[in-house]
Formats: C-alpha cells, structure tokens, sequence
C-alpha cells in the first residue's frame, strides 16, 4: 500500500510546473520589494531635487530684490513676492499669472515677525479656468513652498522706489516646490519596473522549469530502471552518474535498498527451501513407517513403529514452533509490557530442572548477585533454553553457565568443552537451518534454527549474542542491558 498526498485542483501536479511557480512567486515577492523601495527612494530623490532647485531660485529671487530689480516674471518655477502695504504682488512668476495676481496677490502677506527661510505648506486657490485635469498648473491645489523675508530697512530708498513698496516696508519671497516632476519621473519608473518585473518574471519561471527538467532527467533513468526491477530479474541497478551531485546519493541509496531487497529475496527464498527440506526429512521418515507398518501388519513391531512415529512428530512440532516463533520475530511484533526479570534466579532455576541424558554430562551455574534486565521472562527463558540445548548436543563432559555484572550491562555465557566452532564459521552459526556437522545434530534432534533464534531474541531485548574465541569447546556470549535493582520492601 502506497500513500499519496491530497492533491489540490489549483496546485499543479509536475514537479517542473510546481518549482518554476515557486520560483516565480518568490521572485514577485522580492520584486515588488525591490520596486516599492526604488519608487519611494526615487520619488525622495526627486522631491529633494525640487526643493534644492526652488531654494536656488529662492535665492536668486532675494539678491534681485536686495539690489532693487524687479524679477522677470519668466520663471520655470512659480515664485510670488509679497510686501506689507501693498495690495498686489511686488512680483510673480512661473505660471503664477493665473491667478491674475495684478488685483491681489495670492500668497499670505508678511507676518511682523519675520523668520529666515522656512519650507512650510500653502492652500492655493482655483483660478475661474481652473483645471484639475492639469498637473501643470499651481492653482487649486495644496503645495510646499520655500519663503524667505527681506526686512525693513535691508533696502534702501531708492532700492524700496524701484520695486514700488515703502522705505519701511517688509517682503517676503514664495516660491513653490514643483511634486510634478518627481511624481513624473516616480510614474514612469513605476511602469518601466512593472514591465520589465513581468517580463523577468515570465523568464524566471521559464528558466526554472526547463532547468529542473534537465535536472531531473537523471531521476526519469532511474524511475524507468526501478520500474523494471521485477521479482524474477531482482538484478537491475541504476546508474550512478559521475557527477557527484544529490542524484549521486540517491542511485546509491537506491541500489543499495535493491541490493538489500535482493539479499532478503533470496533469504527468504533460500529459508523457505530450507524449511520445506527440513519438515520433508521427518515426514518422510514417518510416512514409510507407517506405510510399511500398514503394508506388513503382521511382521510389524507396532510398539517401536508407534515410538519412531512419536520421535518424527515430535521433531515436526519443535521444527513448527520455531518456524512459527522466527515469522513472529521477523514481524518485529511488539513485545509485551515488559517485566524485570533476574537472570541470575532464572539461569539457577534452569540448571536444576534441565533434563540430562544419562552420561557424565553436568550443568553447573555460576553467578555472583543477581543480574535484573528489563524484557519477557519466557524469551529470556527461551533464549537461554536454546543456548543449553546447543551446548548439550556437542558438550564431551561440561556446561558452564556464567551471569556477571558489568557496569550498564549483563553478561551471561554458556560455555561447553566440545570440538569447538572454526573462526572461519563464527558468525555462520548463527544462520538459519547452518548446521557444520550434520552426524551431531540432526541425529540429535537439532533444526538448525535455535542459535538463529537466541541472536534474535537478543536483538528483540537490545542486547547481542556473540561466539567467543576459546581453546577448548564453544563459548557463546549474551550482553544485555542491566535495569536498576527494585526497591526493597
């Protein structure tokens, strides 16, 4: 069972589309950023160009007045000069003549105290052809102006006659700040960056399409080789570009699961030849029992027929069990509540009630102080068990079962003084149905499958199963972690 995420009907599906969208929309995002800086840092700029330019012809307009000219009323910028005492405007400028200021001057009249330059905001009155489709025009609108005053007495009789106010009289210069170029200039920079964001856009995305598409064109090659994995032909690989990018890791990644799926195949394959051999020895052994006890009823010993009968099925139930318990641990089945169990009492306990043939074999225990380890006590039990009937089947005289504690760990060994096992087969052993002698095990009632077994139920209890390099017999090695003591009464 695969499982797939919801799918959205406005979320494109192709991983191409999804990216260059992505890409696309991130880049609208910083755009429009981009854009709403540079429109309000140009029109900044631009504004602050028009007041420098209003402050310089502000200037001008102060030293014309101060040497008595009259300002020319031709002016890029609009400009009004006002005086106390007089009615109309000393001067005016700049498209300032629509107002008709020849009957009245627009801007305020000089108050009596009189300050430097100052940049404040003036309510311009509309005009009888006042209109407001005309950004050029002044009039009708709220506008900052640049002013700056002359006092009384800074001009001199003749200076005050020339410009037509009094000896005693105060100015006080207009000059409006034009916004229409800035807002010009921050219009047309607003369209341009609006085009070509689209047009950087469009190649964005684009360009991020057909570049994961390349990208992912090693990852097609490798989706068309997995697809072709079969379970009859296992053997398919990938192949891994030399490139040495995340396409790299993951054909390693996907060869090695194939290869790690391939191993298991042929595990599972080989275990269940190995199980179908083993289940058809004693059937077979049974099966021409009987049909021979059936065929010669009368020549027949049926108390020894009943006996070998009994033996073969015996060996058919251990054999199903331990199949039965190995595709229960294989299912990684979730242990139940687990329990503190004493391997110490539990391996003493062992020992006693541990059925012996009749012969010199003995089974002794050595332990120091109990040995408490977290987990269920009949696999512990099982796992011990298993690791005894190992031992007894190719002990000569001695099992030795020894429980030790070491720092976080328990250490629990089963040691017999048999033939011993070849280092070349230490870790074999441990394989299912491995036997390395089969006249001392099969006639002995061993499946091949109780050390399999034992190393799984360790693993079950997060703890490993070793052999253990000894000159006399076989040695085999449990560690497992040690749980805190419980608490006394």
């Amino acid at each position: 069972m695969t499982a797939t995420e919801p799918r959205h009907r406005c979320w494109p599906r192709s991983v191409r589309a999804r990216t260059a969208l992505a890409a696309a929309s991130t880049a609208a995002v910083i755009l429009l950023g981009i854009g709403w800086w540079l429109h309000h840092d140009l029109y900044h700029r631009s504004t602050q160009i028009a007041e420098d330019q209003a402050k310089e012809q502000l200037w001008s307009l102060c030293d014309q007045l101060r040497e008595g000219v009259v300002p020319d009323s031709t002016s890029t910028v609009p400009y009004e000069v006002v005086a106390t005492g007089r009615r109309t405007a000393v001067a005016y400028g700049g498209g300032m003549d629509d107002f008709d200021p020849g009957t009245h001057h627009v801007m305020p009249a000089p108050p009596k105290a009189l300050r430097a330059e100052i940049i404040t905001t003036v309510r311009l009155p509309a005009n009888p052809g006042y209109d407001p489709s005309d950004k050029l025009s002044v009039a009708g609108g709220t506008h900052q102006v640049v002013t700056a005053d002359i006092r009384a007495g800074e001009l001199s009789s003749a200076e005050a006659a020339a410009l037509g106010v009094t000896a005693d009289a105060a100015l006080r210069v207009y000059v409006v700040v034009l916004p229409n170029t800035a807002e010009a200039i921050a219009t047309t920079t607003d369209h341009l960056l609006l085009r070509a964001g689209l047009v950087g856009l469009v190649l964005i995305a684009a360009a991020t399409y057909f570049a994961v598409r390349v990208a992912l064109r090693p990852v097609e090659a490798i989706r068309v080789l997995t697809a072709s994995v079969t379970a009859h032909d296992p053997r398919e690989r990938v192949t891994v570009p030399a490139t040495g990018h995340e396409i790299t890791a993951l054909a390693t990644t996907i060869n090695t699961t194939l290869q790690r799926l391939d191993d298991a195949a042929a595990r599972q394959r080989r275990f269940v030849a190995d199980a179908a051999h083993e289940l058809r020895s004693p059937l077979t052994t049974l099966l021409a029992s009987l049909e021979v006890a059936l065929a010669y009823p009368e020549r027949t010993d049926w108390p020894a027929a009943a006996t070998t009968a009994a033996r073969q099925t015996r060996r058919l139930q251990a054999l199903t069990e331990d199949l039965l318990l190995l595709a229960r641990l294989d299912t990684r089945t979730p242990a139940a509540g687990p329990e503190l169990v004493d391997l110490t009492a539990l391996a003493s306990r062992l020992t006693e009630q541990y059925p012996l043939a009749d012969g010199p074999l003995t089974l002794t225990c050595d332990s120091t102080a109990p040995a408490h380890a977290q987990g269920d006590p009949n696999e512990y039990e099982r796992l011990l068990r298993n690791l005894v009937d190992n031992a007894a089947r190719h002990a000569a005289h001695r099992i030795q079962i020894t429980v030790r504690n070491q720092d976080a760990w328990i250490v629990l060994t089963v040691h017999d003084d048999g033939p011993g096992v070849p280092a070349e087969d230490a870790e074999r052993i441990f394989e299912r149905f491995v036997r390395l002698d089969d006249a001392r095990s099969r006639d002995r009632g061993g499946t091949g499958l109780g050390l399999a077994i034992a190393r799984d139920l360790a693993h079950r209890h997060r703890g490993t199963l070793t052999l253990t390099p000894r000159t006399l017999g076989a040695c085999f090695e449990l560690r497992l972690p040690r749980a805190p003591a419980p608490a006394g009464p």
